[in-house]
């Protein structure tokens, strides 16, 4: 009874922990792009997302190095249905709006194109050193393109500051120590509390008898997840809409580029997929991103359909593997 109840309480510390963090890294954030210039979209798929896809990475890694494949892979893919079939589910029906297609295109290109790998590798049975090595190459081209279009927006603005970045100037060392403070302080804190979440939440989930291929879709998955739910539901409440958008689009290539590859080279051979893996759970990773990105693509907007579409799909999912 008493190790059950320390359980719970480091899953509720876990959990304040995660929501305050995710206050903390997106007031940050949203300040380290009015005080660069660099839009928003781009903090959000570059310095938010790789911060917020920690969790998955740690986890990942550590599944492969003690050879828990299931786990390893259906966290890092499991992540990617969780940030679409409910986070950007969730930020859709909360924020639709319109959208410059030029910004999301390549980026949903690059998502959906990982996706696809990942399933043809699920076909074949396994993630092989040569597929690695094409999703790395993604990852590159991924960060070769936000690079390059944070020094065009800066090179644009360069001689016109706006009133927000002339503000921000002119607020002293004060203000620029605390938002680094709380840009750092904020990460650790997601880091550390998803981290607890997983932790304890994977223990709680064990004495009722759940598979490792389940926990590691589901609960580790919904768990390493947390920050982006976290950054979505504050960047929600602040109005940050490009933000959220950016660090999910962001993220989602991250765990599927970036991830993966790190547990193969850490477990020193091919990552085996599994046949229900392969059936299911890397089918609707990519069903989820054709959901999500296609009709935005198409209309230049998120709608709140889109964002119905997905809650219902990503529950059918869940209910199927959890049944299976």
């Amino acid at each position: 009874m008493d190790n059950l109840a320390l359980t719970i309480i480091l899953f509720l510390v876990g959990m304040v922990l995660t929501i305050k963090g995710g206050d903390f890294f997106v007031d940050a954030a949203s300040w380290i792009a009015e005080r660069s210039g660099i839009p928003k979209l781009i903090i959000g798929a570059t310095i938010v997302s790789l911060a917020t896809t920690m969790p998955e990475m740690l986890v990942s890694v550590m599944a492969a190095v003690q050879g828990k494949v299931d786990m390893s892979i259906g966290n890092a893919v499991g992540s990617v249905t969780v940030n679409l079939g409910l986070i950007l589910a969730l930020a859709v029906i909360f924020m639709p709006g319109v959208i410059r297609r030029r910004d999301y295109l390549l980026k949903s290109i690059l998502m959906l194109l990982a996706s696809a790998i990942i399933v043809l590798c699920g076909l074949r049975g396994s993630v092989s050193v040569a597929m690695c090595a094409v999703l790395l190459v993604i990852f590159a081209v991924y960060l070769w393109e936000n690079v390059r279009e944070a020094r065009k927006t800066i090179r644009l603005n360069g001689q016109q500051p706006d009133a927000e970045v002339v503000a921000a100037e002119t607020a002293g060392k004060k203000t620029v120590l605390l938002n680094v403070v709380k840009f750092i302080g904020g990460a650790a804190a997601i880091v550390l509390g998803a981290q607890l979440l997983v932790d304890n939440g994977s223990t709680l989930a064990r004495v009722v008898g759940i598979s490792e291929r389940v926990i590691g879709v589901t609960l580790v998955a919904i768990g390493t997840s947390l920050p982006e739910l976290i950054t979505t539901i504050t960047a929600i409440s602040k109005k940050q809409s490009e933000l959220s958008v950016g660090n999910i689009l962001g993220a989602n290539i991250l765990d599927l580029t970036l991830i993966m590859p790190l547990s193969s080279l850490i477990s020193g051979k091919p990552l085996p997929v599994s046949a229900t893996m392969g059936a299911i759970d890397l089918p609707a990773c990519l069903l989820v991103g054709f959901i999500a990105t296609i009709p935005a693509l198409i209309s230049k907007r998120f709608a709140r359909w889109q964002g119905a579409v997905l809650l219902v799909v990503y529950a059918g999912y869940v209910v199927l593997t959890c049944t299976r």
